[in-house]
């Protein structure tokens, strides 16, 4: 067990920065960032990134000096790396160019969905998480392409998040209403984009809805992935929820998988069923043990 530094080499805000990682767990990672001062929101998905004037600091609390290329290693060997098309702030260009080919020439609505998506406090309500969203759309529809109204639920779905369940999804509801609205797009797509989006706090699609159970089964692909993937989102819903207390935050979670585990079915179409039911059971039935 070991926490590494890099030299602070790495420009940005007016100074340079180090990075740090462990080579065997996030949690040893996050209790060495806590122990030193180093804030939450300078945690980038699997590693920490630190000014320069902090760099001797670590050094001094046993942060183990590395070259860079050597801390790149440690951080593959241990199993924990994130690839760079996976972290929320390298995603601008790649979400801008789907949101274009989405609802070309509003390309301002695309900037400010973009801005709300890459808030500060949000660990798992991200740009990487609306990726994923977008992505298993796609996967789900092929070789079709989702229906425009899908896709721009997907978008407005969590672009209001304060952490409130029921709350969040309503404003992020009216919020489509407003901006779709003065894009000028029909009404009745403007409603379906806004049912679409309400839908997502329960997850809860009525027989036959389609269109509801495509986003649903989205928004909920993160449930069957492979154990370290959904290790990390766990570590970010926490961060998503830091302002509620470790008891309540164990209550309230453990009344959601509980939740998640009683919805027959959890996933709706056929291909998402093969593609993530199994593993998804799997994960939430170890989380709540």
């Amino acid at each position: 067990m070991a926490v590494y530094v890099d030299p602070p080499l790495w420009p940005a805000h007016g100074t340079v920065f180090s990075h740090l990682v462990s080579d065997t767990s996030l949690e040893e990672l996050h209790a060495f960032a806590e122990a030193t001062g180093i804030p939450g929101r300078a945690f980038d998905g699997d590693h920490y990134d630190v000014p320069e004037r902090r760099y001797q600091d670590l050094l001094s609390a046993g942060a183990i000096p590395v070259e860079a290329r050597i801390l790149v290693r440690k951080l593959i060997a241990s199993g924990l790396r994130i690839p760079a098309r996976q972290r929320s702030k390298a995603l601008t260009v790649p979400l801008l160019e789907r949101w274009n080919s989405t609802l070309p020439g509003h390309e301002e609505l695309g900037f400010e969905l973009l801005e709300r998506w890459g808030e500060d406090h949000r660990k798992y309500h991200s740009r990487t998480h609306l990726l994923s969203v977008l992505e298993a759309l796609d996967l789900l529809s092929e070789p079709a392409q989702p229906a425009r109204p899908v896709t721009l639920a997907a978008w407005f779905h969590d672009a209001v998040y304060e952490g409130i369940a029921g709350q969040d999804e309503e404003q992020s509801a009216r919020l489509a209403e407003d901006r779709l609205a003065a894009a000028g797009l029909p009404g009745a797509v403007i409603d379906e984009v806004a049912r679409l989006v309400r839908l997502t706090s329960t997850h809860s699609p009525e027989p036959g809805d389609h269109a509801g159970a495509l986003l649903c089964d989205a928004d909920l692909s993160i449930l069957g992935a492979e154990p370290a993937a959904y290790a990390r989102y766990l570590d970010a819903v926490r961060k998503d929820y830091a302002h509620v207390s470790d008891a309540a935050f164990a209550a309230g979670r453990a009344a959601v998988v509980r939740r998640l585990l009683a919805l027959d079915p959890l996933f709706h179409s056929e291909r998402a069923k093969g593609l993530w039911l199994e593993a998804a059971r799997r994960n939430l039935a170890a989380e709540l043990s």
